[in-house]
């Protein structure tokens, strides 16, 4: 019910830019997390989105290189990742939550903690 796709293979500093697609859900009525997860690590949550007030979060690691948004039209919620780096090679996943806070779900590292999660897409940023 939940898609990430727009990963690949990206060069330092460049841009993606990741679309999480809902069928069967509207995700205005969720919050919205960004994670990933690299190799031999836990799982990190990188960004979230609001259900409430649209207000955003992202880890220190990303903050001012990523930028969340939704397109409720298309109910879609993308991330945008501007300035990428090599450490931002993973697996990224999106999940949606109808009654967790992005307080709560920015330190999930599990599938439990989260109402639907999408299938991951792949980024990898190497020169």
């Amino acid at each position: 019910q939940l898609q990430a796709s727009g990963g690949g293979l990206a060069q330092p500093g460049d841009s993606l830019r990741l679309s999480c697609a809902a069928s069967g859900l509207i995700l205005d009525a969720y919050a919205i997390g960004w994670f990933r997860q690299a190799p031999g690590k836990e799982r990190e949550g990188v960004s979230c989105i609001s259900r409430s007030d649209g207000r955003t979060y992202y880890a220190d690691s990303v903050k001012g290189r990523f930028t969340i948004s939704r397109d409720s039209a298309k109910n879609t919620v993308s991330l945008q990742m501007n300035r990428l780096k090599a450490e931002d090679t993973a697996v990224y996943y999106c999940a949606a939550d109808s009654v967790l806070t992005c307080d709560t779900i920015m330190v999930i590292t599990t599938k439990a903690g989260m109402d639907y999660w999408g299938e991951g897409t792949q980024v990898t940023v190497s020169s």
